[in-house]
């Protein structure tokens, strides 16, 4: 159930989001380009959840990792010996340089100033010139590890203790996408795009169809065939939107006839068409008859996002001789329609950063876009009784520091 926080001091400023969809508002302006909102959400919002980091197939074998940044937080993504993944900050327990880059393969990390080595689990291992330091034990200086768990496929990691399981958190979301296999698939390809909106302009964009019509009038507006479009269904934290039909919604009209074999062993909705899922807080996972598809966002500031574009296909579809050659059809029409998000995310912020900018009014053709922003805010507002809005407000500490944890 979701908290009307109407009653609370600066709560009164978002009372008009937990109104019924045809009376309510949008978030104000200034929580998407504030950077003592921004902060807020940082602290108050993603240190209290668990956060979504793609398809586990990324690192396949032991060894494995691969490196990013995520609310300015320096991770590292390891498979270790035992085929479990793991999480640390990518920082040296020495003098807190960053123990790898980039993604690859190997049997440890080694820091590259002064070649401290740690083993894949995080362990110290090899400590130069700590012979003569007094008191210092080793194993008190593992790289600090996240919790992290792997669900129907995908890497998840709570960066603050407060976020509860992972399986509270996701609920029946494993069960109501098990006939995908998620776990089974494959991540084909992936990209990253720099775009310079606030994460809230990109997954509000993901959960309406509204924009279709307009914003991808050339594109998603002509694809073949009809579809039967039912009713959002919200499932705590996270909901998803349904449609049947028949065919792929994975490629455009040009190019159905490159289609892929089915996802093996559909059954319910998963057979009938496409299921869009968005996790709270801020991921989308699209998942039709023949693959799977997700944008993670990783926001870089209130004004900068990370959009990165994922795609997935059963093992025995990319056995085939020439996936390769069909796989790209698919890439292209998810590059073209996050590209189109892209640039119209970018159009909003700018009209959101005007002094003129005032909270709007919502259609019937957008009902997910006031509960989302009402489990943003109730979520912040568990913990702090004061969301700040205005750019002059005190920022609240902006870095996870004080919410990592070690496992």
């Amino acid at each position: 159930m979701l908290r009307d926080n109407r009653r609370d001091g600066n709560g009164a400023r978002f009372a008009n989001v937990f109104k019924p969809l045809l009376q309510a508002e949008t978030l104000p302006p200034a929580a998407y380009t504030s950077q003592a909102f921004y902060d807020a959400e940082l602290k108050h919002l993603f240190a209290r959840t668990w956060n979504f980091f793609g398809h586990e197939s990324r690192i396949p074998n032991p060894g494995d990792f691969f490196s990013e940044t995520f609310l300015g937080v320096p991770l590292l993504f390891v498979r270790n010996r035992g085929g479990q993944v793991k999480t640390f900050a990518n920082s040296c327990r020495h003098r807190g340089t960053r123990v790898a880059k980039g993604a690859g393969n190997c049997r440890g990390f080694r820091c590259p100033y002064h070649f401290w080595n740690y083993d894949l689990d995080g362990r110290l291992r090899g400590a130069v010139g700590m012979d003569q330091t007094q008191e210092f034990d080793a194993e008190e200086y593992g790289l600090i590890e996240f919790e992290t768990q792997c669900r129907c496929g995908f890497i998840f990691v709570r960066l603050g203790e407060e976020a509860g399981s992972v399986d509270a958190h996701l609920g029946d979301m494993p069960e109501q996408l098990a006939a995908y296999r998620c776990e089974n698939l494959v991540l084909a390809d992936r990209v990253e795009f720099d775009v310079a909106c606030n994460w809230k302009n990109h997954i509000e964009n993901s959960v309406e169809d509204f924009h279709v019509p307009m914003v991808h009038s050339t594109t998603l507006n002509k694809l073949e065939g009809g579809y039967e479009h039912f009713s959002p269904e919200t499932r705590g934290n996270w909901l998803v939107m349904r449609e049947r039909h028949a065919g792929t919604r994975a490629l455009l009209n040009e190019d159905v006839r490159h289609a892929l074999p089915r996802i093996p062993g559909l059954y319910g909705h998963a057979a009938e068409g496409t299921n869009f899922v968005c996790l709270f807080p801020s991921t989308l996972i699209a998942l039709t008859v023949d693959c799977v598809w997700y944008v993670e966002l990783s926001p870089q500031g209130p004004h900068r996002t990370r959009v990165t574009l994922g795609g997935c296909f059963p093992r025995e579809s990319m056995a085939e001789a020439d996936f390769a050659e069909r796989a790209a059809y698919y890439f292209k029409r998810w590059k073209i329609a996050v590209s189109e998000d892209n640039d119209i995310t970018e159009q909003q912020l700018l009209g959101l950063k005007s002094p003129f900018a005032q909270p709007g009014r919502l259609s019937h053709l957008e009902p997910l876009i006031p509960q989302m922003a009402a489990w943003w805010v109730s979520k912040m507002m568990e913990s702090t009784n004061a969301l700040p809005l205005d750019p002059d407000e005190a920022a609240l500490p902006g870095d996870l520091r004080a919410c990592s944890h070690p496992v």
